[in-house]
């Protein structure tokens, strides 16, 4: 029998909780949930007027792994929706507002994606994001090299860059902005990797050529483009273990030398959100965003 849980007055099917979702450690649905619920103040004001897109994993990493952008069949009502403009007509998604809209979400085994805006404003970005994405044998290690010179270029433009790990392989810089569209977002993230590229061309490449990929960063512009998301801050990966994409400090990106060293699971946030707090927090500060040039 299905247990029914209550959240925030909700009452929640969760199903499956001794099922192993991550077998290279055995972490299970339960301790997914549980994770979530642990996180919730951190993971809600990220994912808070934002359109959801799911990249649900139900049987695991190893199982099928596919995108999920429409409501969901058997949404409970109370669960917000929104009305998101889409090239091929306006589409209705999920925007995750509360803790038991956060677990019900979370039952259905899902990373967390969300996009550069907000559904009160969809035409104007809030955020810029720069994912660093390393191709073999580069690691996080060289994206951190990447990162430092990418948040010193952002300063000389008025913008403050804050890191989190993607939870993969590679680094996001995340920055809130102001008065700018996706459009013009996309332009200033491109011509900021162009530059990279220019400053660091062994190290550094703009395109995703998967000839020039080996050993170099490559500095993915393109998601700040509308229609495009990135993973949220604090989501679980779909990858062999329970990773986190987790927020970072700047000296941890200084001081990284290897790729454990900024590899986070699941039982490392909630100590490093006792430790440190959301040092994404400054994202959500309106008084910090920088302007677009």
């Amino acid at each position: 029998m299905t247990p029914i849980t209550e959240v925030e007055g909700r009452r929640l099917a969760l199903s499956n909780l001794e099922k192993v979702l991550y077998p290279a450690t055995g972490f299970t649905k339960g301790e997914v949930l549980h994770y979530y619920a642990t996180v919730a103040d951190a993971l809600l004001p990220h994912l808070r007027d934002r359109p959801l897109s799911f990249l649900r994993y139900p049987d695991g990493p190893d199982g099928q792994i596919f995108f999920a952008k429409n409501v969901p069949p058997g949404t409970p009502e109370w669960v917000t929706t929104a009305e998101v403009p889409r090239s091929e007509g306006p589409a209705r998604m999920v925007v995750v507002q509360d803790l038991a809209s956060l677990v019900w979400a979370a039952n259905l085994v899902t990373e967390f994606h969300t996009p550069q805006w907000v559904i009160q404003d969809p035409e104007i970005a809030d955020r810029l994001v720069l994912d660093l994405d390393p191709g073999t044998p580069a690691t996080v290690v060289e994206c951190c090299e990447v990162a430092v010179w990418l948040r010193e270029r952002l300063a000389a433009d008025g913008i403050e860059a804050w890191p989190k790990t993607s939870g993969a392989k590679g680094l996001h810089l995340l920055a809130a902005v102001r008065g700018a569209s996706s459009e013009r977002v996309t332009e200033y993230a491109k011509a900021l990797a162009v530059e990279a590229e220019r400053a660091m061309p062994r190290l550094v490449l703009h395109r995703m050529t998967r000839s020039l990929r080996p050993g170099k960063v490559f500095v993915d512009w393109s998601q700040n483009a509308a229609r495009k998301t990135t993973a949220t801050p604090y989501t679980l990966r779909a990858r062999a273990e329970p990773t986190v994409s987790a927020a970072v400090t700047w000296e941890e990106v200084e001081e990284c030398r290897s790729v454990g060293t900024l590899t986070f699971s699941a039982s490392d946030i909630a100590p490093r959100l006792q430790d440190f707090g959301d040092l994404l927090a400054p994202l959500l500060d309106a008084g910090r965003a920088g302007a677009v040039p």
